[in-house]
């Protein structure tokens, strides 16, 4: 469910207010609908209710009484002018039966609302029945269709219902009745809703994406520029301020951050240059004092240990520099990558394999993937002897795996063997434990794509390296 949800600031809280005001606009529809109704059941009451009233009047030989109940208040009934017009001699009629079908049920709301209303204009009413049926389900109107055509044409197309109510009078066994086609329910006010809600929803949703498009342009470029800089990318031009204060003070600031920071690396990088190229020229100079020595194993351990040293400054100056390149990232094919690299160790006599795959395609920073996926082929050669190298895709990544068939890691120390210095075998010989510095780059290599570096033991024994990068 939440995947189908929009992510962005701007998509949830569209919407948030298109769910606002649907729900808003639903419960005004629930509340008129309410409202329509009772007036419509008022309206079918006082109708009814003067409907027996008027009977009434027209029975004392088509005279009005002077001293008679005054004529009630009645409501126009919604819809009442499409409904059906029935005739006088079937509006209002006397029976001496309850006028009542078998199987019809009562309206007790109603008959209650029509006793009052005709309580209130002075009649003593005894009972009232009330209860609706089909137009063309009532007697009345079934022998007035079979002695006028013109209602049978009429009553087949008609799908009203009939609302009749019989009154009976205190003192008096006599039923008077009422009958009133119901018309159909009026949509004016469903269809004015709906016009009102597409207007509020245009007029309100069409404002708000214009701020919130204000608002969200500017984090979202905003976001992209912390995005590269935390990948290592070199500071460019400040970002532009732009959108509502709140936002233009959150950039003023990113700003001044990143010109701090980025002072910060470069004071690094002319320290670290100023440190290599210190250390560098000494070394260079007793590599060519230690030639004077006589014993040839004590000058071979002399030179093996200077070239210790160099070798593992030099790492550790490369792992300074990874990420400050201004270079873009170039759209290599991840296996040739991986052919060239297995070339070099092939030319050494090492046992590197290369497993076949499909070809996959990716913007990488050639000589910083490189570099690696070598250290994890050394460190497979050095703890293992051999190391099988394959190129995949899955789940949307590239993935660099490099296999062997060592003893392993303790469970304990695969994260720690990710940290710099940190050494599977205790020794500070570079031919069995290295300088620890070898998985720390090749972490920070597949950081710099914005990927992964994982380590795991194979159940079958040794342990697989895997380089993920983002395609």
């Amino acid at each position: 469910m939440t995947g189908l949800l929009p992510r962005s600031l701007l998509g949830q809280v569209m919407l948030a207010l298109a769910a606002a005001l649907l729900i808003a606009q639903a419960i005004s529809a629930v509340m008129l609908y309410r409202a329509a109704s009772e007036r419509r059941e008022f309206a079918l009451a006082s109708a009814a209710s003067f409907q027996l009233l008027a009977g009434q009047r027209r029975d004392l030989r088509g005279e009005r009484r002077a001293s008679g109940p005054p004529r009630p208040v009645t409501r126009r009934i919604p819809g009442a002018e499409r409904g059906l017009r029935l005739p006088r001699r079937i509006r209002f009629t006397e029976t001496a039966a309850v006028p009542l079908l078998p199987g019809e049920s009562r309206n007790p709301a109603r008959e209650a609302t029509i006793t009052q209303q005709l309580e209130r204009q002075g009649l003593a009413v005894a009972e009232v029945v009330a209860t609706e049926r089909a137009v063309s389900a009532d007697p009345l109107i079934a022998q007035s269709a079979a002695a006028y055509p013109e209602w049978r044409e009429r009553l087949p197309a008609n799908r009203e219902t009939l609302l009749v109510v019989g009154l009976r009078q205190a003192g008096s066994d006599d039923w008077q009745v009422a009958r009133l086609a119901v018309p159909p329910p009026d949509r004016g006010p469903v269809r004015s809703l709906v016009l009102q809600t597409v207007i509020l929803f245009l007029v309100l949703v069409g404002l708000l994406y214009f701020v919130l498009r204000r608002i969200t342009r500017p984090l979202a470029t905003l976001a992209e520029r912390t995005r590269r800089f935390g990948s290592g990318a070199v500071p460019g031009e400040p970002l532009s301020p732009s959108g509502p204060d709140d936002v233009r003070r959150l950039i003023h600031a990113h700003n001044a951050m990143e010109a701090r920071i980025g002072s910060m690396l470069d004071e690094k990088d002319v320290m670290l240059g100023a440190i290599g190229h210190d250390l560098k020229t000494p070394l260079a100079a007793l590599r060519v004092r230690i030639e004077s020595v006589e014993d040839e194993a004590a000058r071979a351990k002399m030179a093996a240990t200077i070239e210790d040293i160099t070798r593992t400054l030099d790492e550790i100056l490369s792992l300074a520099r990874i990420g400050r390149s201004d270079a873009p990232p170039e759209m290599t094919e991840l296996g040739a990558l991986a052919a060239s690299v297995i070339e070099e160790f092939e030319d050494m006599g090492q046992p590197v394999t290369l497993a076949s795959g499909s070809r996959i395609a990716a913007a990488v920073h050639l000589t910083w993937l490189k570099r690696g996926l070598r250290n994890l082929v050394t460190n497979a050669l050095r703890y293992a002897g051999t190391a099988h190298v394959s190129v995949l895709r899955e789940n949307g990544m590239a993935v660099l795996r490099v296999e062997d068939d060592g003893p392993g890691i303790p469970e304990e120390r695969i994260h720690d063997m990710l940290e710099p210095f940190t050494r599977g075998e205790a020794s500070r010989n570079r031919e069995t434990g290295g300088s620890g510095l070898g998985l720390t780059l090749a972490r920070a290599v597949a950081e710099q794509h914005g990927g992964t570096l994982s380590l795991a033991n194979r159940a079958q024994g040794g342990l697989r390296a895997e380089i993920r990068l983002p395609l």
